[in-house]
């Protein structure tokens, strides 16, 4: 079967639960996804953890993240 893998990445500008639900929704339609978790910190860097399986695209979740509106932080 597949490994399931775990990624957490930080963006910046996500100030409510609304701003973690437009990332989760989008971050969810990337493949190999099952599952996103935001944490939302108010004027610093939010925890973006991202289940999934195999590899994850990084291009893509940056991708998502802007679409989403907020900033990746590397």
């Amino acid at each position: 079967g597949n490994t399931m893998s775990a990624t957490v990445v930080h963006a910046t500008g996500l100030t409510c639960d609304h701003c973690a639900s437009s990332v989760t929704e989008e971050v969810s339609e990337i493949e190999n996804v099952n599952e996103v978790n935001v944490e939302v910190v108010k004027g610093g860097e939010s925890t973006i953890t991202i289940d999934h399986e195999g590899e994850l695209d990084s291009a893509k979740v940056e991708a998502a993240i802007k679409e989403a509106g907020y900033e990746l932080v590397k």
